[in-house]
């Protein structure tokens, strides 16, 4: 398994657990807070995928 793809799966689980925690934390779960807690979470997870991508993996390896 190369680093992007763990990344990748990283990030999905970071976006899962993020969106599930602000759920239980909101402890509303009407369809308006579903639904822009999930766009959240979805947004959430990509730019923790971009930064962790340049920080760790393009950075780190002097790609840059």
């Amino acid at each position: 398994m190369n680093p992007v793809t763990r990344l990748k799966a990283g990030a999905l689980v970071f976006t899962v657990l993020w969106t599930g925690w602000m759920l239980w934390w909101s402890g509303s779960l009407e369809t308006v807070n579903v639904v822009m807690l999930a766009i959240c979470g979805a947004l959430a997870g990509y730019l923790w995928y971009r930064f962790m991508r340049y920080w760790l993996i393009d950075r780190m390896s002097g790609q840059r």
